[in-house]
This record gives C-alpha cells, sequence and structure tokens, in this order.
C-alpha cells in the first residue's frame, strides 16, 4: 500500500465507509484460509478417531480428546474476531433491568431531572438525547449508585451486573500505558467466556502499535474515551452505560461498536448526541425537550423528560452517509 493512502491508527480511514468494508473483505478473505486450514486439520483427526482399532483405544480416547479440544476452537475462531469490539456474553437478565419512578436530582438549588419516569426494557439498545446540563450522566451515575435520589425511586433488578466506567476515571494510574490500564500486563484477558490477546483487544478501541504504550496521562479527551469505552466493555455486565461513546471514533471503530451492539443479548443505554449512530442501533428513546419557562426565545428554557419510545419499526433506519449496506 502507498504510504501516503495508509491509514494512520484512530484517524479516519482514507475514503468512505465502503473502503473500510474493503479492507475489512481482504482482512476476512486471509482469516477464511485460516479458517480452511483448521477444517482440514479437523476432517483428518474425525476420519482418524473414526478409523481406529481397539487395540489402540487408549492412544484413540486421546486423540478424541484432542479432536474435541480444536472443534472447541474452530468455533471460538468463528466466533471472535480479534480486530473487532468484543461484548462479552453476559449473565441473563431478569424481567427487572432497572424501573425509575418520579425520580428528581438537583445540585445546589438547581434542578437537573424532575419527575422522571421510565422502565428499562429487556434487550433493548436505549439511546438518551437531549441538550447538555439537563442531567444525562447525572442519570447514569443514580443508576450506579454513586448519586443518591432528592426525591423518587431508582430500582435496579437483582439479576442486573452493571458495566460502567465514571468518565472521570478515578484510580487510573496516569503513569500506567494504555496496555498495562486495560491488561494489568497480562498477554491474554477474560472478556466474558473468552480469552483474548489483550493487545487485540486493546487495538480493536484504536489503540494500534505504539498508541498502546502511551501513558494514559497524556491521552488527548477521544483517546481517554476510548479507553473508557475498553474498561467498560471489559466488566462482561448484562447492563451497560455509555455516555458519549462515539466522541472522536474513527469510522471503523464506530461501525466495530455499531456490530457489537446490536449483537449485544443485554441491555444496554448510551448517552449520545450522534443521531446516525442512534438510528442505526437503537430500539427505544429517552428523551429530554426543553421547554420555555421565563423568556421567548428560549434561553431561559430547562429541559424535561419526554416518556420513552421505541424507535424500531418496519421502516429501514437513516443511513450514515457514505455507506451501501
Amino acid at each position: 500500500m502507498d504510504p501516503r493512502t495508509r491509514p494512520r491508527p484512530g484517524l479516519p480511514l482514507r475514503g468512505n465507509y465502503s473502503t473500510y468494508l474493503e479492507k475489512k473483505a481482504e482482512r476476512l478473505e486471509v482469516q477464511g484460509k485460516k479458517d480452511q486450514k483448521l477444517q482440514k486439520r479437523l476432517k483428518d483427526e474425525l476420519a482418524w478417531v473414526r478409523s481406529g482399532a481397539k487395540a489402540r483405544q487408549a492412544k484413540n480416547k486421546a486423540r478424541l480428546g484432542r479432536y474435541e479440544e480444536m472443534v472447541a476452537e474452530a468455533e471460538k475462531t468463528r466466533k471472535l474476531d480479534f480486530e473487532e469490539i468484543q461484548i462479552p456474553t453476559p449473565p441473563r437478565l431478569g424481567n427487572v433491568v432497572v424501573e425509575v419512578e418520579h425520580l428528581d436530582k438537583g445540585f445546589e438549588g438547581r434542578t437537573l431531572i424532575k419527575d422522571l419516569s421510565f422502565t428499562l426494557p429487556r434487550n433493548g439498545i436505549v439511546g438518551v438525547i437531549g441538550p447538555n446540563g439537563v442531567g444525562k450522566t447525572t442519570l447514569f451515575k443514580t443508576i450506579v449508585g454513586l448519586e443518591q435520589p432528592d426525591s423518587g425511586t431508582v430500582k435496579v433488578g437483582e439479576t442486573v451486573k452493571l458495566s460502567y466506567v465514571d468518565q472521570s476515571r478515578a484510580g487510573i494510574d496516569p503513569k500506567k500505558t494504555v496496555w498495562e490500564v486495560v491488561s494489568d500486563k497480562l498477554d491474554y484477558i477474560e472478556v466474558g467466556q473468552n480469552e483474548i490477546p489483550s493487545r487485540a483487544y486493546v487495538s480493536a478501541f484504536g489503540f494500534k502499535g505504539p498508541d498502546q504504550q502511551k501513558p494514559a496521562g497524556v491521552l488527548s479527551g477521544g483517546e481517554r474515551n476510548r479507553l473508557n469505552l475498553a474498561l467498560t466493555l471489559k466488566e462482561g455486565g448484562n447492563l451497560i452505560l455509555l455516555d458519549e461513546p462515539t466522541n472522536d471514533l474513527d469510522v471503523e471503530t464506530l461501525s466495530s461498536l455499531e456490530n457489537a451492539l446490536e449483537q449485544f443479548p443485554g441491555c444496554a443505554v448510551v448517552i449520545s448526541h450522534d443521531r446516525w449512530f442512534l438510528d442505526r442501533t437503537c430500539t427505544h428513546i429517552l428523551a429530554w425537550e426543553a421547554t420555555t419557562t421565563t423568556r421567548p426565545n428560549g434561553s431561559g428554557s430547562r429541559a424535561t423528560s419526554a416518556p420513552m419510545r421505541r424507535t424500531r419499526s418496519s421502516v429501514s433506519a437513516p443511513r450514515r452517509p457514505g455507506r451501501t449496506g
């Protein structure tokens, strides 16, 4: 590839979404050849196992165990693309995810959330939209228990395992590298029920090559956001709370996140201003809508929550510009 056109880590690919798909297809073709070799090994091993004589029963049993291991390896390889964002298969959710009733929350006399009620759907992806400063992040912190309601109730189901990393990222050693923060210096990390090469996992979030060795304390805002996303998804919860996960994502990482969320069998709640992303991924929307209180120009408005509404229907969602499918 011409060095002038080679995409740099963390930056958008040159060209549109179809360019990304072409590169993805090339990568999958290489992976397909590896899969074909593995399938041939499986067939050869199975033929040997089936033809084994009783006199070789002990050895046969050992090779049968090897064959079963190879089958498991093939299944794992089929499911995992280490260059894509992985969301672990979560524990099963019960009927109650989160129920919020008549929630009020504010700070220093300023009301951010007023009389908010909603129920999170099982297996739904809920987009949270509204102007800055209306309390969207505060809502997350209240669900997690980092903040307490001024009035009203927030009930979290007994089977819920939360995945949420506070945007302040308290506790992260600024001297540790990106890779060390995510991996704890382990070559393989557990992501759900799978072990994944730690550098491949970090790479899926846009940290390629030397970027993984950057100290956490010198990361840009967008890089810190991607690190936060990697830490959040690694936790393996069945309820994922994502606060502005799409900020500064390149097209490859953004598409990978979309695919991962669409395949996630738990519940996810996503705060974002990226309406294209929400339209493509969300099943429901929780919206704050401004209502003018004193000034006709709207500068004195406050935010009130609109009822959660279902967004998916038989009509196709709008597509991000440049996409062909």
